[in-house]
């Protein structure tokens, strides 16, 4: 099955629970003034077609003892598909890592680590990061403030 091209309420449905994917179906429905049954519908589409991947709650990082975060540039010893393959796998079963993006440029991988304090990302650099052999060197920059925080992406078709 092709996918369509996405119209103007698809759109709207998408942005809607981006902000909100709490909202009940009328609610959803009358925001993008469309009935129920139709907006139901077509968010079962944009999640079968692959446009919604999932749900989620955002969970406030310092509530749950995340006070610091942490972007960590990484340059592995070598290009080799081994070293490349083995620390994408190993970040996947790191908590403290919650995104991770392979980069051009002088390093080869950019991962965002929350740490509860100082201490603790010593810790975690020494005991987890420290000990992947396929790491050739690391280069830690702490954020002092987050300005912008958004798990929404442009919806431009």
């Amino acid at each position: 099955m092709t996918e369509e091209r996405l119209d103007d309420i698809d759109i709207k449905i998408l942005r809607q629970l981006q902000h909100d994917a709490h909202l009940t179906v009328k609610e959803l429905a009358a925001r993008v003034h469309l009935s129920p049954s139709p907006t139901f519908e077509r968010q079962k589409r944009l999640e079968r077609e692959g446009y919604i991947e999932r749900y989620m709650a955002i969970v406030n990082p310092k509530k749950v003892g995340n006070g610091i975060i942490v972007l960590c540039n990484i340059r592995l010893k070598q290009h080799s598909q081994t070293l490349i393959q083995e620390f994408m796998d190993a970040v996947q079963n790191i908590q403290e890592i919650t995104e991770c993006y392979n980069t051009s440029g002088d390093f080869d991988f950019l991962i965002k680590v929350y740490a509860h304090d100082m201490k603790a990302y010593q810790q975690f650099m020494l005991n987890t990061l420290g000990c992947m052999e396929c790491i050739g060197s690391l280069h830690s920059v702490f954020v002092i403030g987050e300005i912008k925080n958004t798990h929404a992406v442009p919806v431009i078709m």
